[in-house]
C-alpha cells in the first residue's frame, strides 16, 4: 500500500497528527477500527431505516482507521511484524464482515434477491477474507507487503472498498451485492493468477 494516497492524506491529518501526542497505539487503532467494521456490519444487517446510512458512515470511519493505524506506527516509530499482521487480519475481518453484513440486511428485509442475498454476501465476504489471508501468506514466504499491488494516481487497490459505502447512499445496495458475488471470486482468481509461482512455492 502506498503510505501517500489520498486517503493516507486525509486520515493523516483528521485522525495521526492528533493522535501522535496522545500515547495511543497503533495497535489500540486497529481495534478502534474492528470495532467499527464489526459496527458497520451489524447496522447493515439490520437492514431498515437508517441503519444502511449508519452502516456506510461507519465504514468509512473504519476504512480511514485502517490507513490511520499504519501511518501511526511508521511516524512514532512502532512498526512492527506482529502490528502489520494484526492489520490485515482487521483488513480480513472488516471487509468480509461488510459484505455478509449487507446480505444478511438485504436478505432478511425482503429485498429483490430475497434469501438469496445472504449466501451472495457470503460468497463475496469469504472471497475476500480468502485474498488477504493468502496475501498473509505470501508474505510469510517472501516477506512483508512481497503481495503489494502498485497505486495509481493517488488510489490503492484497497480504496475500492469506498464503492461499498458509495452504492449504499445511491440505494445501490442490492446491485453492489451482485457485483460483489461475482466480481470477489474472480478478483480472488485473479490474485492467485498473479501470484501463483508465489503460492506454489508457499505450497499453497
Amino acid at each position: 500500500m502506498s503510505h501517500n494516497t489520498w486517503l493516507q492524506r486525509i486520515a493523516r491529518a483528521a485522525i495521526v497528527r492528533p493522535l501522535m501526542p496522545t500515547g495511543i497505539t497503533p495497535n489500540q487503532l486497529t481495534t478502534v477500527r474492528v470495532a467499527a467494521g464489526a459496527a458497520a456490519a451489524t447496522a447493515l444487517a439490520v437492514g431498515s431505516g437508517s441503519w444502511p446510512a449508519i452502516g456506510a458512515g461507519l465504514f468509512v470511519f473504519s476504512i480511514l482507521l485502517d490507513r490511520a493505524d499504519g501511518d501511526l506506527a511508521r511516524l512514532t516509530g512502532q512498526t512492527s511484524p506482529g502490528g502489520h499482521k494484526y492489520d490485515l487480519f482487521a483488513d480480513s475481518f472488516c471487509n468480509a464482515a461488510i459484505f455478509v453484513g449487507l446480505g444478511l440486511g438485504i436478505g432478511l428485509d425482503d429485498g429483490g434477491e430475497g434469501l438469496a442475498a445472504i449466501p451472495m454476501g457470503i460468497i463475496a465476504g469469504a472471497s475476500v477474507a480468502a485474498i488477504l489471508l493468502l496475501v498473509i501468506r505470501i508474505e510469510r514466504l517472501r516477506g512483508a507487503r512481497a503481495a503489494e499491488i502498485g497505486s495509481f494516481m493517488g488510489f490503492d487497490p484497497d480504496d475500492a472498498m469506498l464503492v461499498v459505502p458509495a452504492a449504499i447512499a445511491l440505494g445501490w445496495s442490492e446491485q453492489l451485492l451482485l457485483a460483489a458475488a461475482i466480481g470477489a471470486p474472480v478478483f480472488a482468481l485473479l490474485f492467485v493468477y498473479l501470484f501463483r509461482r508465489a503460492l506454489k512455492d508457499a505450497g499453497a
